[in-house]
C-alpha cells in the first residue's frame, strides 16, 4: 500500500472520531457541510476516497486544520508563521492557522492610531485582550479606559467596543476572538 492509500484510508476514522468527541450526529454534521448523509457515511467507512471539496466544509465544521483531517506528517518546526496585514494602519500578525473557534493575533497600534475618535463597532464573538507595551485605550460602552502592560480585558463583542492608542510610543497587545459565547479560560496558580 502506498504511502498516500494509508493516509488516505486514516481520513475516516479520523471524521468518525471528530464527530464523536463533538457529540454530532451524521444528519448535523450533513446540514452544517452540505455534504449528503451517504456520502458522510461513505467517508467515515472508507467506502469514498476524501477530496479537497469534501474535506474543506468538513475542517470548518470541526474546527480543525485540514492537516489534522489527513494527519499530515509534522514539518518539525511547530512554530506559526502567517503573514502580518495591516489594515487603517494598524498591524495584526495571526498566531493561529485553525480555522472556526479561538483565534489569536498580536495587534501593533502605531501612536495615535487611529487617528480620530474610535469609532464604536459590534460583532458576533468574544474577546480577551492583554497589553504587552504601550498605552491602550478601551471603549467599551459608557467605560473609556486606558490599559497599561500587563493589563487584561475579555468582554462580550455585542458590546459596542473600540481600540486606540492615546500613548507616545506604539502599542503591542495579544487578543483572543472566539465565537460567541466561546471565552478563553485563564488559570492560574497560587
Amino acid at each position: 500500500m502506498s504511502e498516500y492509500a494509508e493516509v488516505l484510508d486514516g481520513v475516516g476514522p479520523r471524521l468518525r472520531a471528530l464527530r464523536g468527541a463533538r457529540g454530532m450526529t451524521l444528519t448535523e454534521v450533513a446540514d452544517a457541510t452540505g455534504i449528503s448523509l451517504s456520502t458522510l457515511s461513505r467517508l467515515e467507512s472508507g467506502g469514498r476516497k476524501p477530496t479537497l471539496e469534501l474535506l474543506l466544509p468538513l475542517a470548518r465544521c470541526f474546527q480543525v486544520a485540514l492537516d489534522e483531517l489527513v494527519d499530515a506528517p509534522p514539518t518539525g518546526d511547530p512554530r506559526v508563521r502567517m503573514p502580518a496585514v495591516t489594515r487603517h494602519g494598524m498591524t495584526a500578525v495571526p498566531l493561529t492557522r485553525r480555522p472556526g473557534g479561538l483565534q489569536a493575533y498580536k495587534l501593533i497600534l502605531p501612536v495615535g492610531w487611529p487617528g480620530h475618535e474610535p469609532e464604536l463597532k459590534t460583532h458576533e464573538g468574544y474577546e480577551w485582550a492583554y497589553v504587552l507595551s504601550g498605552h491602550v485605550r478601551l471603549r467599551l460602552g459608557e467605560d473609556d479606559t486606558v490599559l497599561r502592560p500587563g493589563e487584561v480585558v475579555e468582554f462580550d463583542t455585542h458590546v459596542p467596543h473600540a481600540f486606540a492608542n492615546p500613548g507616545t510610543e506604539p502599542a503591542e497587545m495579544l487578543t483572543l476572538f472566539g465565537p460567541q459565547g466561546e471565552r478563553a479560560h485563564v488559570r492560574t496558580r497560587t
